[in-house]
């Protein structure tokens, strides 16, 4: 058995008997069309291998645990099973459409309801083909800015945190520690970004925010995978910021901590921003990552109902999909647990429309757009406080922008601010021009979202 084909079993055999079943069948091309035609079917497109193989296998192992939740306690959504299988990507763009391919067509009946890839490059990749297919493409905290506008991008959904979003309230917070917005002038920020289209996403509205505010920008590259920072810092160091803005991934954000430290840099003068946030980026560069600060779209740990039920039930008797049980509850598999809670609450959300029956990806699509998750429906879930209040549209798939700010004091993540909304209003006429030149150049009619067209 291969490798992936032995993660995919993995990953079966800790769902229900039924589940399991199918994923077993699927690996030995043996599967009956009855077993899975009842159910709502989720390609996952993950990587447990490579150097960024932390956040890949936090996110779909609290992702998986999550569904898994809701067929072991609930019997499902409204009596539909969930079911899924996965693709090895390793992060690599060329794999990640590879298993779009072999995965989009549902599994055996069961109908695909979106793709959640999580990589800013093979979502990139797949927008043309999940569009035409139509089929969601989930970016939580990730992706094209633009695909905001669902009106241009109408199965696109950078859900919770755009790009832009994420930059803009980091400034907003660098302005409340200065005293004030006002005083972002003349100040002097470096951002540290990957070297990748999920690094360079936030380079234009970067500069357009340092024009705005008046502070001098530099911006500087690190080449993937990120093991390699001593000239960058060097160059932070004879520049001598008052602040680093740290847009890494994986391997690249514990050598900037312990690289920081090398030059002198304050570790409480550098912000992480979403995926520099996790305890797998902090704890490997020990005391350099002390007073660390990174934004967070959710709290580590276990102490909300939500995650209590997914102890109770999948972790205890022995379903859990983490390798390590130790992991549970930290940044990367709370987000999977987010991201399962979106995405079953969309397919609820649809079935209100179209009724409690497997549904395409087209009526799951309808789901995320009217999706309205407000502090009723959060606590129900057991999830408030884990997830931000969050309302789409036809014209909003992002909706929400706010984020909170969290602190490395050694062992754990501490919240040291409220939610930090970013400039949405600034931003949204940048995002509208990105969408409407996207749309020129692949000759897309933009949708009335006066309308609602949803359907």
């Amino acid at each position: 058995m291969t490798h992936s084909a032995l993660s995919r079993f993995r990953s079966a055999r800790h769902a229900l008997p039924a589940v399991a079943t199918l994923a077993c069948a699927l690996l030995f091309g043996a599967v009956s069309p009855a077993q899975a035609a009842g159910e709502e079917y989720f390609p996952l497109q993950s990587y447990r291998v490579g150097p960024y193989a932390a956040g890949g296998s936090g996110f779909f192992g609290g992702f998986i645990d999550y569904m898994n939740l809701i067929n072991t306690r609930d019997g499902g959504v409204n009596g539909v099973k969930l079911t899924w299988s996965e693709c090895e990507t390793e992060y690599v763009v060329e794999k990640g459409v590879e298993c779009y391919e072999r995965l989009k067509g549902g599994l055996n009946g069961a109908p695909t309801a979106a793709t959640n890839p999580l990589s800013v490059g093979i979502a990139y990749a797949t927008i043309d083909r999940s569009t035409a297919d139509k089929i969601p493409l989930i970016t939580i905290n990730h992706g094209r800015t633009d695909s905001t506008d669902g009106a241009v991008f109408p199965y696109v959904f950078p859900l919770q945190l755009n790009p832009y979003s994420e930059v803009s309230a980091i400034v907003n917070y660098i302005g409340q520690q200065s005293g004030g917005a006002a005083n972002l002038k003349g100040k002097k920020i470096v951002v540290l970004y990957h070297g990748s289209p999920y690094g360079r996403e936030t380079i234009p509205v970067l500069e357009l925010l340092a024009k705005h505010y008046g502070f001098e920008l530099t911006q500087i590259e690190v080449p993937h995978p990120g093991n390699e920072q001593g000239s960058q810092w060097l160059q932070i160091h004879r520049i001598n910021p008052d602040w680093v803005i740290l847009r890494g991934w994986g391997v690249m954000n514990p050598v900037a901590l312990k690289s920081a430290q090398k030059v002198g840099f304050p570790a409480d003068h550098i912000i992480g921003n979403i995926w520099s946030n996790s305890e797998e980026d902090v704890r490997p560069a020990g005391d350099a990552a002390k007073g660390f600060i990174a934004i967070t779209t959710h709290p580590s740990g276990t102490d909300f109902p939500v995650l209590q039920a997914i102890d109770q039930y999948v972790i205890k008797p022995g379903h859990g999909n983490l390798k390590d049980p130790a992991r549970f509850g930290t940044v990367y598999y709370n987000l999977g647990v987010v991201n399962g809670i979106l995405n079953v609450e969309a397919v609820r959300t649809a079935q209100a429309k179209f009724g409690n029956k497997p549904l395409t990806g087209e009526q799951v699509r309808w789901g995320f757009e009217h999706l309205n998750l407000d502090d009723v429906r959060l606590k129900a879930l057991g999830a408030l406080g884990l997830v931000q209040p969050l309302k789409l549209s036809c014209s909003d798939h992002e909706g929400g922008g706010a984020v909170r700010f969290q602190q490395w004091d050694g062992q754990k993540w501490k919240l040291i601010s409220d939610w930090v909304q970013a400039d949405r209003a600034f931003l949204r006429p940048i995002i509208d021009q990105s969408a409407n030149a996207y749309a020129k150049e692949k000759g897309i009619t933009p949708r009335d979202c006066s309308k609602d067209i949803g359907s």
